[in-house]
């Protein structure tokens, strides 16, 4: 089964029963998700291009707020020598992804609450060749994300790769932004008519499964309805992150309202 550093068990026995069709949990999570980001594949495909470019075909990653396991998912099947350690305090998802990558070796998950200074602690490694997260951190406020990117520099190799995917809009062009936001909306309303499901009807569902019920309960517990933080411009990443000791950052990818930021160390 994949490794359990700490946490909440290997997520094939939570809450007693027959264990779910974790793999149909994991694909309804990234359909859910792609409702919100119609270009979320392509924010993934740029990032694995990018840690295959600088850090080759095998390196140790480290998939920072995973959720389900998203990331480590396509990371696995792009570069199958690839190792991955997933960080989450979500007990759903963390469930899910549990569940996914049973018997796998290769990856190690941990629960950890990313704003303690000590999560770093929990970790398998002391420094990962890449950091990945993507659609997360949005949910923290600008002080203690500056804080997590300190302690990343921290944690990224030398030669090692940062990459965060979220939103990152420019204040500077509102007739720009609106005109995008028109459009996604719109768009998001067709696919809503032919069945598409939304972030609170997704998690109504988990709370009907018998297994995930209870994670689910406790997720809600812990961060409420859906945590907001800040949604800071990309410069102010670039600016954090060379702040936090890496030598290079930039965007390799964007939207009308998201990007992804890399940074090498």
């Amino acid at each position: 089964m994949a490794k359990t550093e700490t946490g909440t068990g290997t997520g094939t026995d939570i809450g007693g029963g027959a264990a779910p069709d974790w793999r149909a949990w994991q694909e309804s999570w990234d359909r859910q998700q792609e409702w919100y980001l119609p270009d979320r594949e392509d924010r993934f495909r740029v990032m694995l291009d990018m840690v295959e470019a600088l850090v080759g075909p095998a390196p140790r990653v480290l998939d920072l707020a995973c959720g389900t396991g998203s990331i480590t998912d396509r990371l696995l099947r792009r570069l199958p020598r690839a190792t991955s350690t997933g960080v989450d305090l979500d007990p759903a998802l963390l469930a899910i992804a549990h569940g996914c990558f049973d018997g796998d070796e290769r990856v190690t998950l941990v629960t950890a609450d990313l704003k303690d200074p000590g999560w770093p602690e929990l970790l398998p490694h002391r420094s990962y060749d890449a950091v990945l997260t993507a659609t997360a951190l949005h949910w923290l406020h600008e002080e203690p994300l500056a804080a997590l990117y300190g302690r990343l520099g921290a944690l990224v190799a030398d030669g090692g790769v940062f990459m965060n995917a979220d939103h990152m809009p420019d204040a500077s062009t509102p007739r720009i932004n609106a005109a995008e936001r028109a459009h996604r909306h719109a768009a998001m309303d067709r696919a809503k008519a032919a069945g598409a499901v939304d972030w609170a009807e997704w998690w109504q569902l988990v709370a009907q499964d018998p297994v995930l019920a209870g994670p689910a309960a406790e997720r809600f517990r812990i961060y409420g309805e859906h945590a907001e933080g800040d949604t800071p411009p990309l410069d102010w990443h670039v600016r954090t992150l060379r702040a936090a000791g890496f030598a290079e950052a930039r965007s390799v990818w964007s939207s009308p309202s998201d990007a992804l930021v890399l940074a090498l160390k």
